[in-house]
């Protein structure tokens, strides 16, 4: 018995090793290209899965033989980098340096479908009360039909915020918009392929400084309801045959936007290195996880604000159990950013916004 007992031992170890294996490809992912492999760049977003089931083993061999432990140790330690990226714990900053400036990034989807509740419109008012200094908002539309949003609504509410840049975002209704209490010099579209989605580069002058602020909703997953819908069955009741179909049905569609986005993500970096200026704030929705080819080639010259001053997982999609960070907030080395949050007060978009202090090093 004690013979088969060390057989089984020995099996689930091999086991262990494969999917520790499997953390640390899903980690590395991102150094992938996804216009060259663009269902192994996805890995990056199974990350999460594989971290909790290595934990899980860790949990298993403390219990069972702790030597075996070191295992799912030494692949923690191999994708520490990764791990902070998506699930940093940071302290929250009491006392925010004077001069600071609050930015806030958020996905508005048309101001909840340009819905007015006692005249007032949610989103709307959470912009109005929140006391950003500039606000970046993506899908942005209004209409001229007054039992909806109208853009004279809009100014009204932040009449706070005399700069204004509104750009149509590919061929379609919505557009991508900044709002700033700091002058915008200039403003111009960053050019790539997309029918829907864009990315716009702002100069504005603040305080004493000019910096190069730029406005991305890159190219979405293009998930059908229908899709969406297979996608919660295959978590509500995850049985194999589901969940073989779920997925390569998923993986298809979420690796051929990947191989879109990647190309726009290249585009915007390119700006981001040609910048005339070397202050640079970069914000929006990536459509892509933290463990990702857009992430990781879009913060090789800049900071991701929430892994250095947010905490938690930072979940910025709320529908359909898309448990992801894909709304984010980038600066430049020369910022430092403080209380980086995902506000999950308001759930009147299908995005939380995302805000942040910051302020010049």
């Amino acid at each position: 018995m004690e013979h088969i007992g060390k057989i089984v031992a020995y099996l689930i170890l091999a086991i262990n090793a494969f999917l520790v294996g499997t953390l640390i490809l899903s980690a590395y992912s991102p150094y992938l290209n996804p216009k060259v492999n663009p269902l192994a760049s996805s890995l990056g977003l199974a990350f999460p899965i594989f971290l909790t089931i290595n934990l899980l083993f860790l949990v298993f061999w403390a219990f069972i033989n702790y030597r075996y432990a070191l295992l799912p140790i030494i692949g923690f330690l191999v994708c520490i980098p990764q791990i902070r990226t998506y699930i940093p714990f940071n302290s929250t900053t009491k006392t925010i340096p004077e001069g600071s400036i609050k930015l806030l990034s958020y996905n508005v989807m048309s101001f909840s479908n340009l819905e007015k509740k006692n005249g007032k419109n949610p989103v709307l008012s959470y912009l109005a009360d929140s006391k950003a200094d500039i606000i970046c908002l993506q899908e942005y539309n209004t209409t001229t039909n007054k039992k909806f949003l109208t853009e004279q609504d809009v100014k009204k509410a932040l009449k706070a915020y005399p700069y204004q840049s509104i750009h149509q975002q590919g061929i379609g209704e919505v557009q991508l918009a900044c709002f700033s209490k700091f002058p915008i010099l200039s403003s111009q579209p960053i050019k790539y392929k997309s029918s829907y989605n864009g990315s716009m580069k702002y100069v504005l002058k603040v305080n004493n400084d000019t910096i190069t602020l730029i406005n991305n909703h890159l190219e979405s997953n293009k998930l059908t309801k229908e899709d969406r819908g297979i996608y919660e069955d295959m978590i509500k009741d995850p049985n194999a045959s589901k969940v073989k179909t779920g997925l390569r049905q998923l993986v298809k569609k979420l690796a051929e936007a990947s191989a879109i986005r990647a190309s726009q993500a290249d585009s915007v970096a390119r700006y981001i290195a040609e910048s005339k200026y070397p202050t640079i704030i970069a914000c929006g929705d990536f459509n892509d996880g933290s463990i990702s080819y857009t992430h990781r080639i879009l913060t090789q010259k800049l900071d991701d604000a929430f892994t250095h001053s947010g905490k938690g997982l930072g979940i910025s999609y709320n529908q359909n159990k898309f448990y992801f960070r894909i709304d984010n907030i980038l600066i430049s080395p020369d910022l430092k950013a403080y209380n980086c949050t995902v506000d999950r007060s308001i759930k009147a978009s299908d995005h939380y916004p995302i805000w942040c202090y910051i302020s010049k090093r």
